[in-house]
């Protein structure tokens, strides 16, 4: 049985109808139609975009291009995309929705592989207002008036000093490495305050060598009130020395002689650019440098006027009040000069703080 359908078999395939084709025939080849897949569309998701602005616009031949940044994720590289404009309707952000980046803003081409690629066109406002949902937000087109930058003032601040240092207006405030005082200028200005001394600070004086006060003072009043006339120029030094004097020795040894206090001190010199008693060639004195201080007459409360001179044969008081005080000054000062000691001292009282290295006080009594 077998073996007669195969003989049939092989008897239909020779007489070529619907069998098979002898050997050397070709086929009979037909076109067939290409099937056309329209591409999903992706859901729409509105989103607040940003239109592309003008600087990213390339003018072409009869075609405007657009270039911008290709969106970017973590897998893929930044690269520029060139894309052209179609026509508007176009669902950019259901078209972008489905790509592995998200909702990106940038231009997006479609269609890459195929002869039309496009650019996914932006949705107009009203459009994605009209598309809006529960998590949408309004979107207000802003007009050009309103871009435009309005001018802002500033405020001016003080502006700091040069190397930001402060200002400083209490000379004792003043640290020294800033120009200002030694810390013996400072201390001794203090005692004065205790003594109740009234003075007021100056600029350095310089009048060449030898004459000069780095931090001089103008010493109107001492303790109690009393007067100096006129106003002395002076070192610190020389001034707290005159203050104690007149504070511990001149003031009681005059209310106990004459029941009454000091009015006021007359100085003939204090601070003066000149050598000892004027003579050329001679070393610079004294009052030189503010170091000294030259008292001509004291008067009293009561209106008496006591000038430093040599007393006449009864004037017990006036000299055992001037005779007293002199002596006493050889603790507050390093030299003393009066009456008797010389022609140039016949009428006042010179007292200075010269420093002599063997320490010695010369005191004229």
């Amino acid at each position: 049985m077998s073996i007669v359908l195969a003989a049939a078999g092989v008897g239909a395939g020779c007489s070529g109808e619907g069998g098979l084709v002898p050997p050397g025939d070709v086929l009979e080849l037909s076109q067939s139609a290409p099937v056309m897949r329209v591409e999903p569309a992706a859901p729409f998701i509105p989103q607040t975009i940003s239109p592309v602005s003008s600087s990213s616009v390339i003018s072409a031949p009869n075609e405007t291009a657009y270039l911008g940044s290709a969106p970017s994720g973590p897998d893929m590289p930044a690269q520029n995309v060139l894309a052209y404009p179609v026509s508007d309707g176009v669902d950019m952000m259901g078209i972008t929705a489905a790509l592995p980046e998200g909702n990106s803003n940038q231009p997006v081409v479609t269609g890459i592989g195929t002869d039309q690629p496009r650019l996914a066109a932006i949705p107009s406002f009203e459009e994605l207002e009209a598309a809006g949902t529960p998590d949408s937000v309004p979107i207000t087109p802003v007009e050009p008036a309103q871009i435009e930058s309005e001018p802002v003032v500033v405020e001016e601040k003080p502006r700091l000093l040069a190397g930001l240092l402060p200002r400083f207006t209490n000379p004792l405030a003043k640290p020294e490495w800033a120009g200002g005082m030694p810390a013996s200028e400072k201390a001794c200005r203090k005692r004065l305050k205790r003594l109740g001394v009234t003075y007021r600070d100056l600029p350095p004086i310089s009048n060449g060598p030898g004459c000069s006060i780095p931090h001089p003072i103008e010493l109107t009043k001492l303790s109690g009130g009393i007067e100096i006339k006129p106003a002395a120029k002076l070192n610190c030094a020389i001034t707290d020395a005159f203050a104690q004097w007149v504070k511990k020795e001149l003031a009681p040894a005059a209310r106990l002689r004459y029941v009454s206090g000091v009015r006021s001190i007359h100085q003939m010199s204090a601070y003066s650019c000149r050598t000892m008693n004027s003579k050329r060639g001679a070393p610079m004195s004294e009052h030189a440098s503010g170091n000294a201080i030259d008292i001509g007459k004291i008067t009293l409360n009561n209106g008496k006027a006591i000038k430093v001179r040599k007393p006449g044969l009864f004037s017990f008081r006036e000299k055992s009040l001037l005779n007293t005080v002199r002596a006493d000054s050889c603790k507050y000062f390093t030299t003393v000069l009066g009456p008797g000691s010389d022609v140039h001292h016949k009428d006042h009282f010179h007292f200075d703080l010269r420093t002599r290295k063997t320490g010695y006080r010369h005191c004229d009594l």
